[in-house]
């Protein structure tokens, strides 16, 4: 098949990072040294090739593009400096943008005035909104949920989870026919999902293959600050809030525990809660630390995206412990009223704009891995029949 080389689209892919690869003479260093590439998954080097050539649908169409976690030891060892990993991240923020029908990540990636006004403008809407609901303050004793309804919390909390779903499974539709269109996969080929299953939930929650061979910062940095650990913090820490959050509604649900029941700090969905929160806290954390330090490769360059994402989920973690701090003071303050609600805009704020951001690559990564996973099953042999004769 033959493709009409478009070099505008390197001017395409630099609204969306700090794209160089003008100097890059594919010479393939980065791929040899990438401990994540192999002859099957052949990255940074044949993306950057399709970048250059501006064969797009290939770009789109390469689950590599998520295996890589931006480790950084291709653009140390870069001999023309064209930073490979920093145009593996901007053409993963480019995939983002195309995936999304609504076309809204395409804007705020590349317009830091809009990313900023719209994060306003969205904070402003939410807060409009769930303030309409507002009832008292109860000043003798902290009865949260009397000033935002919890039935409240919960029905646009559903309302919003399902639009985000059906927003990412546009993107997610998107994402496969790019890959089938890139991969020419025989019809009579029957493949082991169980084991691709199994590989990928164990990869997305251990960071097994981060971990273990993406080892650039091992050479300097104790385990706890390396970069897996602290992406791992977020992710274990995220889940844990889900989950926790989860447990708390089933609770309410069942009769066990109507939401705001006051519960010691060791009741286990609360300390699930708090655990997980202080995993969210250090893992954000340190990620901002690194980002402003700029002492990692994979940290030198740095969106407005990059930041958003990171300052809004380390928001939701701060307002989510000092209203813990709140609940457990002996008198109740007026100002926990305020943070619940400021805590619920920026929750809400996440959630929402979950498909349109880098939290994105929660979904797209998980499917690459699914898709890099899946072997075809062995092919059974035909069974014999005796004859008797």
């Amino acid at each position: 098949m033959s493709y009409r080389a478009d070099p505008s689209f390197i001017s395409q892919l630099r609204k969306y990072g700090a794209v160089n690869i003008e100097s890059c003479f594919n010479c393939g260093n980065c791929t040899a040294v990438c401990p994540l590439s192999s002859d099957e998954d052949n990255f940074p080097r044949r993306m950057i090739r399709y970048g250059q050539l501006g064969m797009k649908d290939k770009l789109l169409g390469s689950k590599e593009l998520w295996l890589c976690y931006s480790c950084g030891e291709c653009t140390a060892t870069c001999p023309r400096q064209a930073d490979p990993g920093e145009f593996m991240a901007a053409a993963r923020r480019y995939a983002i943008a195309r995936y999304d029908r609504v076309r809204l990540a395409s804007l705020m990636y590349t317009s830091s005035i809009f990313n900023l006004l719209f994060l306003l403008f969205l904070a402003v809407v939410l807060g409009t909104f769930i303030y309409s609901f507002h009832g008292s303050m109860p000043t003798q004793s902290l009865r949260l949920f009397d000033f935002i309804p919890s039935e409240v919390i919960h029905d646009a909390g559903i309302i919003a989870g399902l639009v985000v779903i059906l927003i990412a499974m546009l993107g997610s539709f998107s994402m496969i026919s790019n890959i089938r269109r890139n991969i020419a996969i025989p019809e009579d080929i029957r493949f082991d999902h169980k084991s691709a299953m199994t590989e990928t939930i164990a990869e997305v929650f251990t960071q097994r293959r981060y971990r273990r061979d993406c080892k650039t910062s091992l050479k300097t940095q104790p385990w706890y600050f390396q970069k897996w650990f602290l992406h791992a913090s977020m992710l274990w820490g995220f889940m844990g809030l889900f989950l926790a959050t989860a447990l708390d509604f089933f609770l309410a649900l069942t009769g066990t525990k109507p939401t705001g029941t006051w519960v010691p700090i060791w009741y286990p969905v609360r300390l699930l809660g708090t655990l997980a929160g202080l995993m969210l806290m250090y893992g954000t954390t340190g990620a901002i630390v690194k980002r402003l330090l700029k002492g990692d490769d994979s940290y030198r360059h740095s969106t407005s995206t990059d930041w958003s994402f990171l300052v809004i989920l380390w928001l939701s973690g701060l307002t989510g412990f000092v209203l813990e701090v709140a609940v457990y003071l002996p008198e109740p303050h007026a100002w926990s009223y305020w943070m619940l609600l400021a805590h619920l805009i920026i929750v809400g704020e996440l959630l929402i704009l979950l498909p349109f951001t880098k939290f994105a690559h929660v979904i797209y990564r998980t499917m690459a891995l699914y898709v890099h996973a899946l072997k075809p099953l062995p092919e059974t042999e035909p069974a014999v029949t005796e004859v008797k004769e």
